[in-house]
């Protein structure tokens, strides 16, 4: 087995598409440990603002898998990549950390994610894992998330709850 740590996020129907992302996740990989959910401003385009999360799985699947797997629950939830690639969408699940797999492609995969230095993937990853030791880096997400610009003036935290 091995860890997964996913950012969840969704500016469409938030509400509901972060709860049936929540659902389907606990379908397929059981327990799942979930952040808070933070309302965060869209970053790179005009949108409505997003509500953001962290997730933590354990699963069989390598991450080539795991991510053709979390592109398909995307699909069936409408996710339409035709447009940009930063846009307002439905869902968005990616890979954040797999285990301590460092990897680029194929494609947009690459752990550790680029995005985690942007505080809606930062902030509920470490609460979920504050002491998990970024590959690569070596700091925890906990001292990373300590010395981020916005660590001062945390996002708000969204009353919605998916564990």
């Amino acid at each position: 087995m091995s860890t997964a740590w996913l950012s969840l996020g969704s500016n469409q129907e938030a509400e509901a598409n972060l709860r049936a992302a929540a659902d389907a996740l606990r379908e397929r990989f059981g327990a799942v440990v979930f952040s808070p959910v933070y309302r965060t401003p869209a970053v790179g385009f005009e949108g409505p603002d997003f509500l953001n999360a962290a997730a933590a799985i354990e699963t069989t699947l390598d991450p080539f898998e795991l991510n053709d797997w979390l592109h398909a629950l995307e699909d069936r939830m409408g996710r339409d990549r035709s447009g940009p690639r930063f846009s307002s969408r439905p869902i968005d699940v990616d890979i954040v950390f797999y285990d301590q797999r460092v990897l680029k492609g194929p494609g947009n995969l690459e752990l550790p994610r680029p995005e985690l230095r942007h505080a809606f993937v930062l902030k509920p990853l470490a609460d979920i894992a504050p002491e998990y030791r970024v590959p690569g880096d070596g700091r925890t997400l906990a001292e990373l998330w300590a010395s981020h610009p916005e660590a001062a003036s945390p996002p708000a935290t969204d009353p919605l709850r998916l564990a």
